[in-house]
């Protein structure tokens, strides 16, 4: 997986390429532990991720709680694919997704 940070003041934007998995889910994670200081509106762009599993989720879900402290958090250009799990899960019920 491929990780892709955008810094522009307090606004970061996260793109990833390929597959967050149980495998890859360590390494984001380990990135947004430092990459959230003093971040108020986070976005993830998801337009070159194919695959999420439930390591991915967990993921998203512990970054979605440290930005609902300190501002917020978007989800964009996911694919139809990618849409089912997060309805499937109930995450599209808990994050917001554009």
């Amino acid at each position: 997986m491929t990780i892709k940070q955008n810094k522009d003041g307090s606004k970061l934007t996260v793109a990833l390429e390929g597959r967050l998995d149980t495998t890859t889910a360590p390494q984001l994670e380990g990135e947004l532990h430092t990459a959230l200081d003093g971040v108020t509106e986070l976005i993830f762009d998801l337009a070159k991720l194919e695959y999420i599993s439930s390591a991915g989720l967990r993921v998203l879900l512990s970054a979605h709680k440290v930005m609902s402290k300190q501002g917020s958090m978007v989800i964009r250009n996911a694919d139809s694919s990618l849409m089912d799990i997060f309805e499937v899960t109930g995450f599209s019920d808990i994050l917001t997704i554009e």
